[in-house]
Parts: C-alpha cells; structure tokens; sequence
C-alpha cells in the first residue's frame, strides 16, 4: 500500500466533498424554508459528514486534511452561482452535476486496487448517497417539493 497515494485520493475526495457542502450551502441561501428546501439540508448534512469521514481517514493514514475545497470549489460556486440567476432548474441542474462529478471521482478511486478496504467502504458508501442525491434531486426538478 502506497500511504502518500491513499492520502492523496482521500484529499482529493475531501476537496468535492467541501466544494459540495459549499454549493448546498449556497443554494439553501436562497431558497430559505421553500418546500424541498429541506431535501437540500439534508444532502448538505451527508456531504458535510463525509468531509469529516474523509479528513479522519487522512488522519489515520498520517496526512494533512486539506482545509479548502480548491479549484473544484471555485468552479462549482460558479457555476451554482450562475444557475441561481437563470432560475431554480438550473440550479437543481448544477446541483446534480456536481453529484455525477462526485460519482466519477468516487469510482476513479475505487478503480485503484491497492486503496485500503476500510477506504473503499467509506467510499462505496458516499457512492451510494451521491446516486440518491440524485434520485432527490431529480425528483425536484419534476415539481415534487419544489425548491
């Protein structure tokens, strides 16, 4: 097992996980107690409690957590940013593709062999919420609970 390689992925599953509590932030800024506003609370809460599975788990492998979400963060800000402007589905529509971007990297670390079992379990985990953020956030956009 290479320590500096399971640090660096951690790291950098870490990074979107704070760039999507960022972004969930963002957007429950704006819509305050609308219906399914709490739907956002809630994916906000999974993301920031996988930002703190991750940062224990550099810990356990002798790394540094990073503290900032990075240029993924800055791009996501913008981009919800500008959804916000062009309306509600546009949001929703950036909100979800930050989900599939989360889904991508999560694969892309599973895809390497030597990651830790105790690592592909948290991972495997957050996969598995990242596809029902989804599936809520789809349910969004169809007009169940709007936002």
């Amino acid at each position: 097992m290479d320590r500096q390689k399971t640090v660096d992925n951690l790291n950098s599953l870490l990074r979107g996980e704070l760039a999507a509590t960022e972004t969930y932030q963002q957007a429950m800024d704006k819509v305050g107690n609308d219906p399914g506003a709490a739907d956002l609370r809630s994916i906000h809460a999974d993301h920031r409690a996988a930002a703190n599975e991750f940062r224990k788990h550099v810990h356990q492998f002798g790394g540094q957590p990073d503290q900032g979400s990075g240029a993924w963060g800055t791009f996501a800000k913008a981009v919800t940013g500008t959804a916000k402007i062009l309306g509600e589905t546009a949001a929703l529509k950036a909100l979800k593709e930050g989900e599939e971007q989360g889904i991508s990297s999560y694969e892309k670390v599973l895809d390497d062999e030597n990651m830790p079992a105790e690592c592909q379990t948290l991972i495997r985990d957050n996969l598995d919420r990242c596809r029902t953020h989804i599936r809520v956030l789809d349910r969004l956009m169809d007009g169940n609970n709007r936002v």
